[in-house]
């Protein structure tokens, strides 16, 4: 199985090439990784002092920034430290944006950038619950943030000091995932959407589409004989490479790594190439109905 496309780009604004931007768009929406290899993040300034373990205040896995508002959360910095940080997760960001919209033009027009994070801890040796063990694989889904359809395309740049890689696995085409384990995957009850947009659980109503994804993430990550027999292939990402891939399709798990950079991107399906591979498209054909 070919689960990586290899394109050899070094900048972060174009203009790229037709047949470069046709073949990232194709790659993607069938479900392999993007990786370029010679497009790295460069630090500037004092923001190499931030590559350091105490950027994390240990509420969360991970330090987020939310372009909407300029906040930035799940960070032990403060002052100085804290503006820097911020001012080089939204530069982060506003590069990832000029690529996705130069690399991927046809998602430009309904392109929507979501929050920005920065992942300095080392992912092995971590102990988590396993719904919230990213090394599972799995496929990403929003517990209070419904999607409706909407991809979740996602750009990570290894920015590690000390040369350290980050490993990945991946795992089998979605539609096969989705065949085995949606028939275990039970729907929204009655009211149920409504009432958790009501208690305040959900930012917006949930669709069944979200009540599914939200199912084979866990019921993925909970089988324990899957995670161990379920065919899975390694990646490994130097620093100074940058990749995406659509995240609620693509099964994968993080495995080893730190000091690394993510942009999450919001596509809807009518914007895709092939609308028939989107999560969404593969769920209704399982259900025999519209889920969003």
């Amino acid at each position: 199985m070919d689960v990586t496309l290899t394109l050899p780009i070094m900048q972060w604004e174009g203009p790229f090439d037709p047949p470069a931007q046709e073949a990232a768009i194709a790659a993607l929406e069938a479900g392999q990784v993007l990786v370029l290899p010679h497009l790295g993040f460069v630090l500037t300034g004092a923001e190499p002092t931030l590559l350091d373990r105490g950027a994390l205040d240990d509420s969360r896995k991970n330090v987020s920034f939310d372009p909407a508002t300029g906040t930035t959360l799940g960070t032990g910095f403060a002052g100085a430290e804290l503006a820097t940080l911020t001012a080089m997760l939204a530069r982060f960001g506003a590069q990832a944006e000029t690529l996705v919209r130069g690399l991927l033009p046809r998602y430009a027009p309904t392109l929507e950038r979501a929050r920005t994070s920065f992942r300095p801890a080392e992912i092995a040796g971590r102990a988590y619950a396993p719904r919230k063990d990213d090394r599972r694989l799995h496929v990403d889904a929003f517990p209070t943030r419904p999607m409706h359809g909407k991809r979740i395309l996602r750009l990570f740049s290894n920015i590690a000091p000390d040369g350290t890689p980050r490993a990945w696995r991946v795992g089998e085409p979605f539609a096969d995932f989705a065949a085995k384990f949606f028939p275990r995957v039970r729907g929204p009850l009655p009211a149920q959407a409504w009432a958790m947009e009501r208690l305040g659980l959900t930012k917006g109503r949930r669709s069944a589409y979200d009540f599914y994804m939200l199912g084979l993430h866990d019921a993925g990550k909970l089988d324990r004989t899957y995670q161990t027999d379920a065919p899975s292939y390694p990646l490994s990402f130097a620093p100074g490479t940058t990749w995406m891939c659509f995240t609620d399709s693509v099964l994968h798990a993080a495995m080893a790594g730190r000091f690394a950079l993510e942009q999450t991107f919001h596509v809807p399906v009518a914007a895709m190439a092939r609308p028939e591979q989107a999560p969404l498209r593969v769920l209704e054909k399982l259900a025999g109905r519209a889920l969003a």
